[in-house]
């Protein structure tokens, strides 16, 4: 009997030094009044996350953001929490604020927490949810699928916890800077060539001018400038390097220049169609500059050396857009 009141006694003893709801929303309220996320130890882990009683959400991002730690990814998509943090912080209703809180578990200052979790790659999205208990898996964000760009990161955490974030990104100055350049750049090149403008009117300049504005629209190099995605990343799961993203909401800066480069092939090979095509035997007497000319090639041969280039690079592009979404209903080389 004895016994049985000291157990009890200790266990009111524990209850009663356990924090409240309102003592780790106040807790929470001053860890984030400098910062948008809360950086997790391992006691903050135990006392704001895994225990009970809770009625906030936690978003918490696992990272390796370290030099000494080959993750190339972790840093992009820690800049892109950082702006759905910050756009909840700013923007959210003070309701809203209270259902969630966004922390980061940095593996270099809470290994333990990684231990605990069971995890040995990074980065990865967690929600904890209000009723979730310790022993509980919580809900992962998947980034192979969905991306991890900032407006990905807002509509998980509106799926997981009906609050919606307004995503607000910093200006970007990289962009008017490189236009101011460009112009300047024009300017004096006419003003160089003030005396001598026949250049103006060369149909092979605004040819190649037209293609690579063309090239780079095609290959999304605009949603690189806006968006700010890393140039590869290395695939988790076999630790490879992947140079296109897996998923239709996300891409890397080498997938639009891949992308870019096999647009470039096609319309080669087009070209050459259309040269070996108009190219006759007195064409090919009389225009010493013509393309064959300078390639000494009949026009058979660039014929099919022009469908090669379509064939094969066509199918390329096919494929790579397969990846990205497994529903793409063509193909043709390749799978």
């Amino acid at each position: 009997m004895r016994s049985l009141i000291v157990l009890v006694l200790l266990l009111a003893i524990a209850y009663a030094q356990s924090p409240t709801i309102e003592d780790k929303i106040k807790g929470l309220n001053d860890l984030t009044a400098r910062s948008a996320v809360v950086k997790f130890n391992i006691d903050k882990w135990k006392t704001y996350v895994r225990s009970q009683p809770r009625n906030y959400s936690m978003i918490v991002m696992f990272t390796a953001l370290s030099p000494n730690v080959n993750c190339p990814i972790c840093r992009p998509a820690y800049e892109e929490f950082m702006i759905v943090a910050n756009s909840h912080r700013y923007t959210s209703s003070a309701d809203d604020k209270r259902k969630v809180f966004f922390g980061i578990v940095d593996y270099e200052d809470a290994p333990q927490i990684f231990q605990q979790m069971n995890l040995n790659t990074a980065p990865i999205l967690f929600h904890f949810g209000q009723k979730l208990g310790p022993k509980k898996k919580p809900e992962q964000m998947d980034f192979q699928r969905q991306g991890f760009d900032a407006d990905a990161i807002g509509r998980f955490v509106a799926d997981q916890t009906e609050v919606h974030i307004r995503v607000i990104r910093p200006p970007n100055y990289t962009a008017p800077v490189v236009i101011i350049l460009l112009v300047g750049l024009i300017v004096g090149l006419f003003y160089m060539k003030r005396n001598s403008l026949d250049f103006l009117f060369n149909r092979t300049t605004w040819g190649l001018f037209c293609l690579a504005i063309t090239f780079t629209f095609m290959s999304g190099q605009m949603w690189n400038h806006i968006r700010g995605p890393p140039f590869m990343i290395t695939n988790p799961q076999t630790k490879e390097a992947q140079f296109v993203h897996q998923s239709t909401q996300f891409q890397l800066i080498s997938e639009t220049y891949i992308v870019a480069f096999f647009y470039a092939l096609v319309t080669i090979g087009f070209i050459c169609i259309n040269e070996a095509g108009d190219m006759t035997v007195s064409d090919k007497k009389n225009k010493k500059n013509s393309i064959l000319s300078l390639l000494q090639v009949s026009p058979t041969t660039l014929a099919f050396i022009g469908l090669a280039l379509i064939v094969v690079f066509f199918s390329a592009l096919l494929s790579i857009f397969r990846s990205k979404y497994r529903g793409y209903p063509y193909s043709f080389l390749f799978q």
